[in-house]
Order: C-alpha cells, then structure tokens, then sequence
C-alpha cells in the first residue's frame, strides 16, 4: 500500500495546506533545544545565588565545573550515534531529555566540588543526543535546500534561552519563603521542566514521516518521495572507505574549519562560564546581574536572522558573513577589555555583543554540507568539528578563575585571542577557496553545465570534492 501511494506520487510537490503540515515538530525541537542551552548555562546563573559560596569552590574548581560538561559530550557522542540508528530516533532523543531533566535536578543535592563535578559530567552525556538527533530529524522530513531555515528555527532556542533565562533566574533569586537555597530552586524548577517537556517529546516527536500522526499515508508517502534524493537520505547507506577518511584528514578546508571552530570555542567557553560573575564584577548587584544578561539574547538573534537573510537573498559569501560576525563578537570583547572600570554601562554593552559568533555555526555547517563531498569525507570533516568545538569548550574556562577578580584580564585575553585568530582563519578559508577554484579552473577549465539526470548521478556518487573536476566550493 505505502510503494503504490509512493510511485503515485512521484510528480508531486505538497500543496499550499500541506506545505506547513511538518513544521509541527519545530516548536517541539526549538523549545527543547532552548531548554537545553537554558539548563546549560544554569551553573553560570547559579554562581550569583550562592553556589560558590555554599560548594566552598575557590580558584580554578569552577572553570572545572564548566570544562567536564564537554568532557562527557565528548564521552558520549559516539555511543550516540551508534544509538540513533540503531534504536527509534526520536524515542531515544526524547528519552535522553527525560534523563537530563533528572540530572539537573540532581545538582540540588550535591554538597562539594565532588559532586558537582559527577552531575556536570553525566549532563553532558544526556545531552549529546539532541543537536545531532535533530539534524537527523529534520534530513529525514525536508529538502536540502530547506533544511538551512528549519534549522535555524530550531537552533534560534538558543537566543531565546538567552533572552529569557536571567528573567527566570532572577524571579527564582526573588523567593524568600523557601527553605532551600535558591540555586538549588533554580536546578529543580528548570530540571523538572525539562523532563516533563522530555515526556512530550516521547509522545509527540516522530522518527521519520511514516511515523508522523499529524499527517495522512498520502502525505507521509510525499514527504517520503520528497527527500529521496537527499545526500543524507541515500549516501548515509554508503559503505566506510579508508581513502576518503585520510582525504578529510589531509585536506586543507578541514583544518581551517578545525582550527576556526577551536579557537571561537575557547572564546566561549570562557566567557558562558564567566558571563554571569563578569558581569557582575562591573558594578551591578548578583540579581541585576543576571537580567542584565538578557539583551545578549537579542543581539544573538537577530545576528543569527541577519545572517541567514544575507546568505539567503545576497551573493555576499558566506564566509565573510562569517568574518563580519567574528569581528562584532572581537569588538564586543575588546570593550569589556579594554573600556575603564568606572564606565561600567559601556562595557556592559560591549559584553552583549560578545556572543555574535553564534550565528556562524550555522553557516559553518552547511559548508561542510555544500563543500565536502563523498560520505565518509564529510563524516570526517564533521566529527574533526565536533572534537574542536568540545575541546575548545573545555580549554577557554580554564584562563578564567575566581581569584582573577575584579577585571579576568588573563581570561578576557584569551577570549580575545580566540575571537582574533577565528577571523584570521574565515578570512583563510576565504582565501584558499578563491585560490582552489581558480586553481581548478586553470586545470579543468570551467565547470560544464550539466543536466538534470547528470546531476542526480554526481549527486549520489559519493565521489568527494577533490575527484569531482566540475565542483567549484562555495566561498
């Protein structure tokens, strides 16, 4: 029954109330997603309500707190992905929300340094599962060229989560009539959110179309027909090849791309930790000092709207989107800096537009999509990726500590230099791509057009970048 609805339907695109049937699973995914960074940066919020004090953490014990959450993302990333293909995805997703939303509540037990270190561990590993498991989710129910804006939507949860957690965080720092310390409030309340919402998800998030009850059989069978022809939907079944793996590993593009997501990651590393205590060593009292860090939300917002209306609608490469970002983000980082103590307003406005960056991410990825090609090459460049970013996360809190107080220079430096030498390497990257295709063009001559039959058959040939003549990279 579903093979003839789907040979039926082989022509056909959906229709204008149809069209926005699937968008029901990205407020599902944006909310979570927005939970996670919220339940993320929680610790940071924690340490203006007396976590510090009551744990007895001193010295560098917080900037450890923060690096071993990335540690046991790192630990459990590939077990994760051994999981997500192999159990029900989105059950196992969901399932993996629930756990997380126990362990945050869990950090309202722990007495010492011991404990928060164990509970800050076992959070990264439950929430290895999302971003990659949701990327799978939205492969599976959109076009290529879609993808980009629905995951946009999902992974603007992370704005938002900066908007309004120091509202939340602030309303929970008011109570008064409790017993228990409210960063222990803050930890429970959220962890117990998270869970409920986990609970959601196992009802209500589908694996893949066929498993959709918002949709009819008809319209599963589209949605179906309609990714077909995905990279992800037909090279993911591609066996491993060895040669393509060391052509990940020896191209240039891959380690500009390594060392650009390294060095930002140690930028923001530091600075989510520290956001929170920096800004209170401005001037401002602990309470005020969380809801001021609400604007940064805002400002990640709408550069992350920014950039995706400029790669969208104009031909300014993305790379140097990417660049302009990184520079606002320097600029930001450069006036908490370097701004006197007693304009503390100025520096305050420096440190909102610190976390521009986050934009690029995005954008980041969909070069690997649009400029790495052959199943295993890309799986390489994807993971070198993965492994910066959580290695970056882990080294940027460890220039900051708590005896560095009032003005963090030796952190504020590194996330100095972290931002400055990720423009140097967008700017590289640039550079060699204008470089590598001129190079090609001298070689090959220019890229011959193709039909669309010829296309489909380079489509799914799994070749990579390097074996196909025509392929020009996107700058």
């Amino acid at each position: 029954m579903m093979a003839r609805r789907f040979m039926c339907l082989i022509s056909c695109e959906w229709n204008q109330p149809q069209s926005r049937k699937p968008e029901c699973i990205l407020p599902l995914m944006g909310i979570c997603y927005m939970l996670q960074f919220m339940d993320k940066i929680t610790l940071s919020y924690a340490t203006q309500l007396g976590i510090l004090t009551d744990l007895r953490l001193h010295g560098s014990q917080y900037s450890w707190t923060s690096s071993i959450f990335y540690f046991g993302y790192l630990f459990w990333s590939f077990p994760s992905s051994y999981l997500a293909v192999r159990a029900p995805l989105a059950k196992y997703v969901a399932s993996t929300v629930v756990l997380w939303g126990i362990v945050l509540m869990c950090h309202a037990a722990t007495k010492d340094y011991a404990g928060l270190m164990t509970v800050r561990f076992f959070l990264g590993v439950t929430e290895a599962a999302v971003s990659p498991g949701f990327s799978l989710i939205v492969g599976l129910f959109y076009k290529r060229e879609e993808q980009p804006a629905r995951m946009l939507i999902w992974f603007s949860g992370n704005a938002v989560a900066n908007i309004i957690s120091g509202l939340v965080a602030h309303g929970i720092g008011e109570i008064n009539t409790s017993k228990v310390a409210t960063w222990k409030l803050l930890f429970l309340i959220l962890g117990a959110v998270t869970t409920f919402w986990g609970i959601a998800l196992v009802l209500l998030l589908p694996s893949s179309p066929s498993e959709a009850r918002f949709l009819t059989p008809d319209e599963r069978a589209l949605c179906l027909q309609r990714t077909v022809a995905n990279k992800t939907g037909i090279l993911e079944k591609s066996e491993f090849k060895a040669p393509q793996m060391m052509a990940g590993l020896l191209d240039p593009q891959a380690w500009l791309l390594f060392l650009m997501m390294f060095t930002v990651s140690v930028a923001n590393g530091g600075i989510s930790a520290f956001g929170s205590i920096i800004t209170a060593s401005f001037g401002f009292d602990p309470l005020t000092a969380v809801l001021m860090q609400m604007p940064s939300g805002g400002f990640q917002l709408g550069a992350m709207v920014l950039s995706s209306i400029l790669a969208a609608y104009t031909k300014i490469p993305r790379t140097i989107i990417m660049a302009f970002m990184t520079i606002v983000s320097l600029v930001g980082i450069v006036m908490v800096y370097a701004i006197p103590s007693q304009q503390k307003w100025s520096r305050l406005g420096g440190s909102w537009i610190t976390t521009t960056y986050v934009a690029n991410i995005p954008l980041q990825l969909s070069l690997i999509t649009s400029n790495v090609g052959g199943f295993t090459k890309r799986s390489t460049v994807s993971g070198m990726l993965f492994v910066a970013y959580c290695t970056g996360n882990i080294v940027g809190p460890q220039f900051y500590s708590t005896d560095q107080a009032p003005r963090y220079s030796k952190g504020i430096r590194a996330t100095l230099a972290g931002y400055g030498l990720a423009t140097f390497f967008v700017f590289s990257l640039f550079l060699y791509y204008i470089f590598e295709n001129k190079r090609r063009d001298a070689k090959h001559g220019l890229p011959a057009d193709v039909s669309g039959s010829e296309e489909q058959e380079l489509e799914v040939s799994n070749k990579t970048d390097r074996e196909l003549t025509d392929f020009r990279y996107i700058l």
